[in-house]
């Protein structure tokens, strides 16, 4: 019984760890889900591209992401600034174990944005596929 108590911390810490990186939706209602190759062309094209991550942003991110850090900087007034309401957007985060991309792009949604694409494999699938990053 007192080894069940000393490792019972260890498997509520170990929940909680995997609770925190639980994959992130693979569709997002209002959105268009894309992948890196797709999110590519959408790059090629010219659509903006917002970076909801962290700190992270400042170790690697896709060139011209304008950073909007979904803890505090991402509101409606600055995403009016990178993108109008009837114009594309392409949102992405951390990867599939990131939610702050789907988040941002429900929020974005609500707000009354159209052309909303959910680049669910963010910043890691861009980087797998060998496309250019800034830092």
């Amino acid at each position: 019984m007192r080894k069940l108590f000393s490792v019972l911390p260890l498997i509520t810490a170990l929940f909680a760890v995997s609770a925190v990186h639980a994959a992130s939706p693979t569709q997002v209602e209002g959105t268009t889900t894309v992948d890196a190759t797709t999110a590519k062309q959408l790059f090629d094209r010219g659509v903006p591209f917002v970076d909801v991550r962290g700190s992270s942003y400042k170790d690697g991110h896709i060139p011209g992401a304008v950073h909007l850090n979904w803890a505090g900087e991402f509101s409606k007034a600055k995403l009016a600034k990178v993108a109008k309401k009837k114009r594309e957007v392409v949102i992405y985060c951390g990867g599939y174990t990131c939610n702050r991309s789907s988040n941002a792009c429900k929020k974005a949604v609500s707000w009354g944005w159209k052309k909303v694409y959910y680049f669910r494999d963010g910043y890691p699938g861009w980087n797998a596929a060998g496309y250019p990053v800034e830092q």
